[in-house]
């Protein structure tokens, strides 16, 4: 990822992190050597063997291999480092020579997902585990608490320091991931396959820019016809960007035409869904598809976080591909033609 792309990346979830009460710590990556020095590319290994190793912040983003230290040199009361890898690899973290006092209020915890603005990422719905087994708490058992795998491409870390001078190294290694599932992209850009081999899960591939996205296959079990279904709500008055594309037509849509029921009793679709949060069991659905495609569908969606949605009964090995590019600043909508109720809004 280019240092200007990661620059954004970062401050998006700078600007989301403020309402999580981190607000006081952001001047720390101010600092004339902070915040392009965090997000510059990270030094190339001279060899296999080479580690790359660097300081932690209070508030930071990881997105390389290597050992991260922290040392408070104030009392640090609301810390968080978000970790992202790849989106066909997952991360692992150990903790080393933690120096910390449980007993006084300090803590260490790990996160399998990323949480921003009381939501996280995957969803409720979408991870297989449930939200408290996926906090790794050091304090609870020092001896075993220090090691963590998360289940997507990315992580996160919470901790809370009150002595100067207490501290932990954090190692981040990524593994190669078989069968990639709940991703958030790093890149405005780009192309994806994600496969759901006779699992009864949901898949997410979640991109935090506003994206033209084109669905170029999907296979579903059984499913035998092309129909590309816009979702709408019976408030919404307002048009969306929507483009329905196939290989012979192109289908202008507006909210307030017609009202549909949707794909999700048939257990096999994809959907497209928008929204400026990361849960996307509260984002809205844009569109939904439960027939195998063969052609092109093509749609803008105008929100800070646009999201392929697979989801899967179980019953067969579902798949879908499709790619992605940011939209230009004349394809974003004016505020009016998209100041849909609780819905996305671009300026």
């Amino acid at each position: 990822m280019s240092p200007t792309l990661r620059a954004h990346l970062f401050f998006v979830l700078i600007s989301l992190s403020l309402k999580m009460g981190l607000s006081r710590y952001v001047e720390d990556i101010n600092s004339s050597d902070g915040l392009y020095s965090l997000l510059s590319m990270e030094k190339k290994r001279d060899s296999e063997d080479f580690v790359y190793r660097r300081p932690l912040r209070c508030m930071d983003m990881l997105a390389t291999d290597g050992h991260f230290t922290f040392v408070a040199s104030r009392p640090q009361l609301a810390c968080a480092t978000f970790i992202i890898a790849e989106p066909s690899e997952v991360i692992s973290l150990e903790l080393s020579d933690v120096s910390i006092d449980c007993s006084a209020g300090d803590f260490i915890k790990t996160f399998d997902g990323w949480v921003l603005k009381g939501e996280k990422f995957p969803s409720s719905e979408d991870h297989q585990l449930p939200v408290r087994q996926r906090y790794r708490d050091f304090c609870s058992n020092p001896e075993t608490e220090t090691t963590s795998r998360s289940s997507q491409n990315v992580a996160m870390v919470f901790f809370r320091l009150q002595t100067p001078g207490s501290g932990f190294t954090l190692s981040v290694k990524k593994l190669h991931n078989l069968f990639p599932c709940n991703i958030m992209s790093q890149n405005p850009e780009g192309d994806f396959t994600m496969v759901i081999p006779h699992q009864r899960r949901n898949c997410s591939f979640s991109i935090i820019y506003p994206v033209e996205i084109k669905l170029t296959g999907l296979s579903l079990g059984e499913a035998k016809r092309n129909d590309l279904i816009p979702q709408y709500r019976r408030h919404s008055h307002h048009p969306l960007i929507l483009r329905i594309q196939s290989v012979s037509d192109v289908i202008s849509c507006h909210i307030h035409k017609q009202l549909w029921s949707g794909c999700s009793g048939s257990g096999d679709y994809v959907e497209l869904l928008g929204g400026n949060g990361v849960d996307t069991s509260r984002m809205y659905p844009v569109a939904d598809l439960c027939y195998s495609l063969r052609g092109l569908a093509q749609m803008k969606i105008g929100c800070d976080n646009s999201v392929v949605r697979l989801v899967s009964s179980g019953n067969y090995i579902n798949q879908v591909s499709f790619q992605y590019r940011l939209l230009d600043h004349h394809e974003l909508p004016k505020s009016q033609e998209n100041s849909l109720d609780n819905f996305c809004t671009v300026e």
